[in-house]
């Protein structure tokens, strides 16, 4: 029965899916692949995956840096001089 959940869950979101043609470095192509079969999931769910934890991560760092808006700015000098008074250069 999992196989037949799995199915239903699979061809649900295929038909919301929208196609695009990426085109892949070989190596990368062939490791997709291999990894699809060993994990059982297609490539699409693969690049969806890590497509989505790509853009949590860019809206992680966007939170970010609104957060540190109002921190006071360091140019390069300063950041020199301080890891030099410091002994770490």
């Amino acid at each position: 029965m999992p196989a037949v959940k799995a199915l239903r869950h699979y061809n649900d979101v295929m038909s919301k899916a929208k196609r695009a043609t990426v085109y892949f470095e070989a190596s990368l192509h062939k490791a997709l692949r291999i990894k699809a079969a060993h994990t059982d999931h297609s490539l699409s769910a693969l690049v969806n995956a890590s497509v989505r934890r790509t853009l949590a991560e860019d809206a992680d760092d966007l939170a970010t840096f609104e957060r540190r808006a109002n921190e006071t700015a360091l140019s390069f000098e300063e950041v020199l001089k301080d890891l030099k008074l410091r002994g770490k250069l």
